[in-house]
């Protein structure tokens, strides 16, 4: 393939994928929950950062420096309404405190799910370790963002950086180009950290990089949009930053699961731009002879080493093993990692091909394979070929015929349509 075809290839897996995972129903339940968990995770921030002396005030910064930065300018409205709740959400019980921990615990569980169900995990982090990556989030995250606004306050009042950067200009440079680092680590952090999965870094500063310019030009065309759609300010009046901004918190979701589509999918892009992969079937048997030769040498085999011998989707990956260990073939160790369990010499093939939740593939089909094939594999091409000419052969009746108990009549032929 091209480099056009290849990139089109890519983009309408992308767009497959993001359809099969209901990202946009899904950005709609993190607009909802991020709604209601908005001023909760402003209160922990205050709260956090208001019990260290030094970033007495810091607070407000950092909101201020999100809104201004992240939120078109439809936000100052609601920013002051939020500013309004969180400061009399600092005045609850221990109960009202308690609730609002929960609501942004929820918020958090939330992300993490939609996230999950994209990296195809079955099972989120649980008890202990669910708790402490959403308290290390709730409480280190905004120390972090403190302190990250402190350094910066400090070596910008040093009167060497300030006379360097006037000399060189880069003064309001790197002030402009600071929301956008902080927006790229933010996100690498976030898909590195929330799913129960291993996340390259690489991987993940992609991510973080694509998402961050994504919603630099959102924010641009969304402002652009306010200021030639005056229809919102007529219908709605005062009240029209709600909308606007719902529609943004809505819009930033849409491309944050974008970019968790595409880091998911940086991982398996070598199996993604096969034009015709392997069926599930034959790649099923190829990781059965990997964990047999593993086996015989004492050593473990995962995916990454799998894939040193042909490419393989994680998706394909999981799938394969989980059907393989429903046959007692393989085994899952609490490590997400799986073993040989059963000795292959007993194990039929006939009675494996069958029980396998998969239809027995062409000959066809493994002649348009566009790799090399090792020669057990050309042997059951031959064998699966003799299948398909005895199958052909035996059921080469019409339904009519198959209906009646004629089994002698063969079926007519089709009309064929003149042009």
């Amino acid at each position: 393939m091209s480099k056009v075809e290849s990139a089109l290839h890519y983009l309408r897996y992308l767009q497959r994928r993001f359809v099969e995972d209901g990202c946009l129903q899904r950005a709609s339940s993190l607009t909802y929950t991020t709604l209601f968990a908005v001023v909760p995770m402003m209160t922990v921030t205050y709260s956090m950062l208001s019990a260290i002396p030094s970033f007495d005030g810091v607070g407000e910064q950092v909101q201020n420096f999100i809104f201004e930065h992240f939120v078109p300018s439809a936000g100052a409205t609601v920013e002051e309404y939020l500013q309004g709740f969180s400061r009399q959400a600092r005045h609850l019980t221990a109960i009202g405190i308690a609730i609002l921990v929960v609501t942004a615990f929820m918020m958090l569980r939330s992300i993490e799910s939609a996230l999950n169900a994209i990296w195809r995990v079955e099972h989120g982090r649980r008890g202990l370790a669910g708790f402490l990556l959403y308290w290390a989030i709730l409480s280190l995250g905004p120390l972090l963002l403190g302190l990250g606004f402190v350094l910066t306050s400090y070596v910008a009042s040093l009167k060497l950086f300030t006379d360097t950067s006037e000399m060189l200009g880069l003064g309001s440079w790197l002030f402009r180009i600071l929301p956008f680092l902080m927006g790229v680590a933010a996100f690498c952090l976030i898909y590195m950290a929330v799913p129960n999965r291993k996340v390259l870094f690489r991987h993940a500063l992609v991510g973080g990089i694509t998402v961050s310019l994504l919603l630099e030009l959102a924010k641009s065309l969304f402002a652009l949009f306010i200021s030639f759609s005056p229809s919102y300010q007529l219908i709605y009046g005062a009240f029209a930053a709600v909308p606007l901004f719902l529609l943004w918190i809505y819009l930033g979701w849409v491309i944050i699961l974008i970019g968790a589509e595409m880091v998911r999918s940086l991982s398996d892009l070598q199996a993604i731009m096969i034009r015709h992969p392997l069926p599930n079937m034959i790649q099923a048997l190829l990781v059965m002879e990997a964990f047999d030769e593993a086996f015989a040498h004492g050593q473990p085999m995962t995916r990454e080493q799998y894939q040193l011998r042909r490419p393989i989707s994680m998706e394909q990956w999981e799938c394969c093993c989980r059907a393989l260990a429903r046959e007692g073939l393989l085994r899952e160790d609490q490590e997400g990692s799986w073993t040989l369990c059963r000795n292959l010499a007993k194990v039929e093939l006939w009675t494996l091909i069958r029980n396998l939740p998969w239809s027995i593939p062409t000959a066809k089909s493994l002649s348009e394979v566009n790799e090399a094939l090792p020669s057990w594999l050309l042997s059951l091409l031959a064998r699966l070929q003799r299948f398909d000419a005895d199958g052909n052969k035996q059921f080469s009746i019409s339904l009519s015929a198959l209906f009646s108990g004629d089994e002698d009549s063969s079926p007519e032929p089709a009309a064929q349509s003149t042009p």
